[in-house]
């Protein structure tokens, strides 16, 4: 299941565990990523909480925690190559992983039809 938040993240959900980016949306506004920096793996996020920071040429810009949960895993190949979160966003420059404190919490996000008239 492929959700979107308000917010321009992205979340791709496996059992009770989401993977999380910026959408391709959000990194062509950012443009080039220069540094990436991601939450610590055992760490408990709140909903809409800050979670991690990209930051391009252009801006830094927080990434948000879409649901509450605690940090599994993150995407160290991110923080050695922010460019490749821009060149991927939805694929291999995937940030950080969450288990979800409830799974279903997921159903109130935008589908990819809705993200697309959101983000136009």
């Amino acid at each position: 299941m492929l959700r979107f938040t308000d917010e321009h993240e992205w979340l791709r959900l496996n059992g009770d565990t989401a993977t999380i980016g910026i959408t391709a949306h959000a990194a062509e506004q950012l443009g080039d990523l220069v540094f990436v920096e991601l939450p610590k793996v055992g760490a408990r996020l709140t909903k809409g909480e800050a979670a991690a920071v990209v930051e391009s040429v252009k801006a830094a810009s927080d990434v948000y925690a879409p649901l509450s949960g605690t940090v599994s895993e993150v995407n160290e190949a991110a923080v050695s190559d922010p460019a490749s979160v821009g060149g991927d966003p939805q694929g291999a420059g995937w940030l950080y992983r969450l288990k979800l404190d409830d799974p279903s919490d997921m159903d109130a996000l935008m589908d990819e039809a809705a993200y697309a008239a959101f983000s136009k």
